[in-house]
């Protein structure tokens, strides 16, 4: 007997296991840096640890509040507020990064199959919500890969604890 695939059902199943695997990595990560470290940056034009979590956290508040029925750029958001050092602890980080990604994991437990073909606007551009959430899942994806990045660097490597398979092991 042949099992009917439900395609809205696997695709929000497998978007929200992607989306916590990067929350917990980049949890992860946080938890192994000096507190200190994730205020740290090479040079001027790049961003820290702090500067990219609150990014991303603004970014997913905005794209994915009322976003059946509102531009995903919000009126309200300060982006360029977003990349001024502002956070003062690891407490604070990771309420503002725990803030957003909640924001979007319940923006997927609204969506229904008639939704994920619906077009929805994003700086008055148009996508589908489908779009949409590729565009959330692979934009914070490359954040998180840089929060990483940082960590690694930052954090001694015999206090690194590798976030996937250690080498040689597989």
């Amino acid at each position: 007997m042949n099992e009917v695939i439900n395609l809205h059902d696997d695709f929000i199943r497998v978007v929200r296991k992607k989306f916590s695997d990067l929350v917990t990595d980049t949890e992860k990560a946080i938890m192994q840096m000096e507190e200190d470290n994730l205020f740290w940056t090479p040079n001027n034009h790049s961003n820290s640890v702090d500067i990219i979590i609150k990014h991303i956290s603004g970014n997913l508040k905005s794209r994915w509040t009322d976003f059946l029925t509102t531009d995903g750029e919000k009126p309200t958001r300060n982006r360029d507020d977003e990349f001024e050092s502002t956070i003062q602890s690891r407490e604070e980080l990771l309420k503002i990064w725990s803030e957003g990604c909640q924001v979007f994991l319940n923006a997927l437990d609204t969506i229904q199959s008639e939704h994920l073909l619906q077009t929805i606007y994003i700086r008055n551009e148009p996508h589908t919500v489908m779009e949409a959430i590729i565009r959330s899942l692979s934009h914070t994806s490359s954040h998180v890969g840089q929060v990483i990045y940082i960590a690694k660097q930052v954090t001694a490597e015999e206090k690194w604890t590798t976030l996937s398979i250690p080498k040689k092991k597989r």
